[in-house]
């Protein structure tokens, strides 16, 4: 089977991917994908620099088969942020965590707080500029991301907010159930970082003749 390769690719991984193994892992894949012919460039990247109010940092993997082709990552937006931006109205009090669940969260902050770490969840307002990182197991507690509500318990972003969050349309339809959408938003990449790096790769290839 002859195997293609294509003329440019993206990865998106966690940062922590580029510490692995004493950064072993990560110079394994860079050296692959150099032995495959590609000239590779990467860069720490985070979403909240690319008009979404969230702090996820990802490394970015660029490579391409035309060695010519100098890439540079785009710049970041320099777009004020807030999580009002994100936040849908008239939420059912499904995501509103109980009191058993709240005062749980506050006591594991407290016995951590305690001990010197700075590990538990993580409160934030409308007017923050952004909350902490989504990842897949949101739907466990939510804790890495409770919103505050006046005089009530804080709840969890709803999966449309969690789609908005992570830079989805307005349109994206989600078919599947609020635990799956946890999942796969968590799972997702930023849209708003990727879309900008496919941009600059398009218009790069657009320039080359193979």
């Amino acid at each position: 089977m002859s195997f293609h390769k294509p003329k440019a690719f993206l990865l998106e991984n966690v940062k922590g991917l580029m510490n692995h193994e004493k950064g072993n892992t990560f110079r394994t894949i860079l050296n692959n994908l150099t032995d495959l012919g590609y000239k590779v460039t990467y860069k720490i990247l985070n979403a909240r620099n690319f008009g979404l109010p969230q702090n996820r940092e990802r490394v970015y993997i660029v490579g391409f088969l035309e060695h010519s082709i100098d890439f540079q990552f785009p710049t970041s937006f320099n777009k004020p942020t807030a999580v009002s931006d994100i936040i849908e109205n008239n939420i059912d009090k499904k995501y509103t965590i109980s009191d058993k669940l709240w005062n749980s969260h506050q006591e594991r902050k407290e016995g951590n707080r305690s001990k010197g770490n700075g590990f538990g969840y993580s409160l934030v307002y409308k007017n923050s500029e952004y909350t902490s990182t989504l990842s897949a197991r949101y739907y466990k507690d939510g804790s890495e991301i409770l919103l505050y509500q006046e005089n009530n318990n804080p709840r969890k972003l709803t999966p449309r907010e969690c789609a908005n969050l992570q830079g989805f349309p307005s349109n994206f339809k989600i078919i599947v159930s609020d635990n799956q959408s946890y999942k796969q938003f968590g799972n997702s990449v930023a849209v708003a970082v990727v879309r900008e790096i496919t941009k600059e790769i398009v218009k790069l290839l657009e320039r080359v003749k193979f």
